[in-house]
């Protein structure tokens, strides 16, 4: 099995060019023709966090469901965090992770194709990140061989910072993804299980994808591999 799964940090839909345009945000997501998209900041911060970009936009002009994972009616996602999944792909489960941290952090799980696709928005400080990763990790239990996780991972560093995974998970980095208007820093990646393996990366840097956020989306190519005998 195979899926196309991208991840987004979609600034709350405002672009490098203060203009708060989620019309916009959704035309970057659909030109990248994933199956399953992470989004990271994808509801407000304050109040009740209402979604950044509506739910009834991604219904009426996209071909992606909303993966059931707001706890109220308002919000896209937990935590911002929230997936799309192409329409005609079951999501055969739907989690939350409580991840520690001085800031409210959390990361979503969906069931798809066989895959436990994570999604999450780690900390700033490094410290807090090991703990959310070694949090992640727990809550998978036995799915950390089928698991992607995916993200903005605040990581600026190339190599380190990522004890708690090396072991358990392979990192990939698909390329620079911040800022966007001149990409240096390679927050946006991928970790996943020994049962997967990412044959194709990329990073999106053309078209509305410059202005929409301050951050590129990435991608990969995700295959899964049935268990030995």
């Amino acid at each position: 099995m195979r899926l196309r799964v991208a991840s987004y940090n979609m600034r709350k839909a405002l672009g490098i060019d203060r203009r708060r345009s989620p019309e916009r945000i959704l035309s970057v997501i659909n030109a990248i023709g994933a199956d399953v998209v992470l989004l990271q900041e994808a509801d407000l911060r304050l109040g009740p966090r209402r979604a950044a970009l509506p739910r009834s936009l991604v219904e009426r002009e996209s071909d992606y469901v909303v993966a059931d994972l707001a706890r109220n009616e308002v919000s896209l996602g937990w935590h911002g965090n929230a997936v799309l999944v192409r329409e005609g792909l079951a999501i055969t489960a739907t989690e939350h992770f409580d991840l520690p941290g001085l800031e409210p952090r959390g990361a979503v799980m969906v069931g798809v194709e066989g895959m436990h696709i994570v999604g999450t928005h780690l900390g700033l400080i490094r410290r807090w990140r090991q703990l959310q990763m070694t949090a992640i990790l727990e809550h998978l239990g036995a799915r950390i061989e089928t698991c992607l996780v995916g993200g903005d991972f605040n990581e600026w560093s190339r190599r380190a910072g990522f004890d708690p995974w090396l072991e358990e998970l392979t990192l990939v980095t698909p390329g620079p993804s911040f800022h966007s208007a001149r990409p240096v820093a390679r927050l946006d990646r991928f970790a996943h299980g020994p049962r997967l393996s990412l044959p194709e990366t990329g990073v999106v840097h053309h078209g509305a994808a410059l202005r929409a956020s301050d951050h590129l989306p990435v991608w990969c190519e995700a295959t899964l591999r049935p268990p030995e005998a």
